[in-house]
């Protein structure tokens, strides 16, 4: 059996709200071996946590979060209830920092490898955020992901970051040599399904692919050359086809 890391995305967010403090609870809980969150900042310059940046999807507010400042991001609610009803609404889930996100890991899981995925494009995010991210010690076991070229560039070139970008058709204002920036390279399902992924072992690159969520998806994944890292919205099933038991860390 291949020896695969296990990520969670957006902390376990099969089960809870994604991009909360209790989907990464949820996360490590588990036993993942890392898990995945996305860094916005703030109108006032406050790195938080969420995927899409307008808080509509998740949290009923059609407003961005670069518009808002802290003090108004904190009066959301962050249960997601287009995707969990009322189980999660009210209940004190709101929209975290990032540093409350490295405090928790460093009281819970101290060891555990975050993908850090750059959403807003700009070198004073990624500045703040490796910041925070080496002052709670979490910077060296962290993997910065991001759909944007010059952020990936940044990364490796300012601060010697392990980074992982993606196919060069997805990356914005992508640049012939983007690929020289990379660690590592992250490849969707659509890529694991087509005859097309062959091209991307050839790169030379240990290859993420996400998110496996179902037992054929696991399979078909494991199967892939080059890989050594999926990411699950729901690590259950790639854990126990790994011989893992959800609940337990992995010895290294």
């Amino acid at each position: 059996m291949k020896n695969i890391f296990v990520e969670g995305h957006r902390g376990y967010c099969a089960k809870y709200p994604e991009n909360t403090l209790i989907s990464f609870e949820g996360a490590m809980d588990l036993g993942v071996d890392g898990f995945e969150f996305d860094i916005w900042l703030t109108k006032d310059k406050v790195p938080v946590l969420m995927h899409d940046g307008n808080c509509y999807r998740t949290c009923g507010v059609d407003r961005h979060l670069r518009d808002m400042t802290l003090a108004e991001v904190r009066e959301l609610d962050a249960g997601y209830a287009k995707k969990f009803g009322e189980q999660y609404v009210g209940k004190g889930i709101g929209v975290p920092t990032l540093r409350e996100m490295c405090e928790l890991t460093v009281s819970k899981r101290p060891d555990i490898a975050l993908g850090v995925e750059i959403k807003e494009y700009t070198e004073e995010t990624v500045d703040i955020s490796v910041a925070m991210l080496k002052e709670y010690g979490l910077f060296d076991k962290a993997c910065f992901y991001a759909f944007d070229a010059p952020t990936i560039r940044y990364l490796k070139e300012k601060y010697n970051a392990r980074t992982m970008g993606y196919p060069d058709f997805q990356m914005k204002r992508c640049t012939p040599d983007v690929y020289e920036y990379y660690d590592e390279l992250g490849l969707g399902m659509q890529f694991v399904r087509s005859e097309i992924y062959e091209i991307y072992p050839k790169k030379g690159f240990p290859i993420h692919l996400y998110c496996a969520d179902t037992e054929a998806d696991v399979e078909l994944c494991l199967s892939k050359e080059a890989c050594v890292l999926v990411t699950a919205n729901d690590p259950v099933p790639l854990m126990k086809k790994l011989g893992r038991v959800p609940g337990k860390t992995k010895d290294f």
